[in-house]
């Protein structure tokens, strides 16, 4: 602990990873080992914290902060897809080969956040099957939900005036 009682490196990271209620699926003993391939991470607003199409080789379960999710669409450049706050976990495209970032993200103000390496969760996953079941079951509804509003701001970005409901939509003059 700081001198204001704040918990520091390690002890943080069990903390936050025990308090999360994204993984609460998992036993303590899951948690544990989760939290040994974690270390504290902080971002400055603005910060690109990866880019699409770029190495997948960590996640982070954000502490404090929002971050803001983007992808390229063709002319119109970088649209933010959602945005994530405090109590979540950012990114899952380390789970899968090629382990490259299917979106970007954006801290939109000073953020904290709880590292893990990918890779030695990945190892840990391929190690111990139960684990990686667990780990698997708490990243499944993340990405539906992400792919889902993705799909839905996508709606939205190439919709019609007609088809958005905006003023004037079909209207002649």
């Amino acid at each position: 602990m700081t001198q204001d009682g704040a918990p520091v490196g390690e002890e943080r990271v069990v903390d936050a990873v025990t308090a999360c209620a994204f993984f609460a699926g998992l036993t303590d003993a899951q948690r544990a080992l989760l939290a040994g391939d974690g270390a504290p991470a902080a971002f400055g607003a603005g910060e690109r914290i990866f880019s699409e199409g770029g190495a997948a080789e960590r996640f982070w379960l954000l502490e404090s902060g929002t971050v803001a999710l983007d992808m390229r669409v063709p002319g119109r450049g970088d649209q933010v897809i959602e945005t994530l706050v405090a109590g979540t976990v950012l990114g899952w495209s380390w789970l899968h080969p090629p382990y490259r970032w299917h979106f970007g993200a954006v801290a939109r103000e000073a953020t904290t956040a709880i590292a893990f390496d990918a890779d030695r969760v990945r190892r840990r996953c391929a190690a111990d099957p139960s684990f990686g079941y667990a780990i698997l079951s708490c990243f499944t509804p993340i990405i539906t939900e992400r792919l889902q509003a993705t799909r839905l701001r996508l709606l939205d970005l190439y919709a019609t005036p007609a088809q958005a409901g905006r003023p004037g939509a079909g209207a002649a003059t």
